[in-house]
């Protein structure tokens, strides 16, 4: 997942950034995080641990969400929210020819690909939800786990440590991958997009009161039709922010209407299970989506 082999593609006018490897069924990668964000420049380089793996069985795109990593900001300030985030991501898959997808989205990357399948399920197969109190029934403990940051909001020191407490080892947390989302931060779009969500204050008159009500009329539709594809869900065990406790109601939930339902619980992994362990959540992935096949 090398920055030179990053990609670019216009989708209604926001030029978008992704990764793109492999052949055979798309499997698209969506990060969590948001636009703004004053704790973590999240981006497609979260899964930069599994992406070569996966692309030695499927036609892998990691993209960049609208906002964040390389993609553009919103073009105006009342698209900062999370229903325009799934419509970017549709109409990337629709720029991009892809249709009939797997989509995995970790934490509000879960909450973006449910959206995508209720609204467009023409482009989903099968979805994969990983640790996202986002998504899951519950209360998030983010403000407490993640209270009190050292340092300059942003900074290499704030984020390694952002990263250190969602997670239940470091050893994934490499130097490349800091010194990236550092450059992310220090673009002049993320600053435009912080000052738009923290210090104007959308972050709370707009973006999470929208979300907030989205996500009930989600659960509604999710309790009466079900999400009628596939779904997976990867959770890791010590996730301290998505308690493994949201993984079983968010499992309770799909499977009402859902019989091709399943959850994979990762032992010794945080909120970035996947990265903390490549490999099993690999073969957690790619065992689903044959055994559904």
């Amino acid at each position: 997942m090398s920055m030179e082999s990053r990609k670019f593609i216009d989708v209604d006018g926001i030029n978008t950034s992704y990764f793109e490897k492999g052949r055979g069924e798309p499997l698209i990668l969506l990060h969590g995080g948001n636009f703004g964000s004053n704790q973590l420049a999240d981006s497609a380089l979260d899964f930069s641990t599994n992406f070569d793996g996966l692309s030695t069985r499927y036609n892998v795109f990691a993209i960049d969400k609208i906002g964040q990593g390389y993609s553009a900001n919103p073009k105006n300030k009342q698209d900062y929210t999370m229903q325009k985030v799934v419509e970017h991501a549709c109409s990337t898959l629709d720029a991009l020819g892809i249709r009939d997808a797997h989509l995995v989205g970790h934490s509000r990357g879960a909450y973006l690909v449910c959206a995508m399948t209720l609204q467009r399920p023409d482009l989903v197969k099968t979805v994969t939800f990983v640790d996202s109190n986002t998504l899951a029934p519950g209360v998030g403990l983010n403000d407490i786990v993640l209270a009190n940051p050292p340092g300059k909001p942003l900074s290499a020191a704030c984020q390694r440590w952002v990263i250190e407490k969602y997670s239940y080892s470091s050893h994934h947390i490499t130097d490349d991958w800091i010194d990236e989302i550092v450059k992310i931060a220090e673009r002049p779009e993320y600053e435009e997009a912080r000052k738009i969500i923290t210090d104007d204050g959308l972050r709370y008159t707009q973006f999470m009161p929208l979300l907030a009500r989205e996500k009930l009329q989600m659960f509604a539709q999710i309790r009466d039709n079900g999400l009628q594809r596939p779904t997976n869900l990867i959770w890791g065990l010590n996730d301290p922010t998505a308690p493994v406790d949201m993984c079983r109601a968010l499992f309770d939930l799909c499977a009402l209407r859902e019989s091709k339902t399943q959850m994979h619980i990762i032992n010794q992994a945080g909120h970035f299970s996947f990265r903390e362990h490549p490999e099993e959540f690999n073969a957690c992935l790619t065992g689903f989506i044959e055994g559904v096949a």
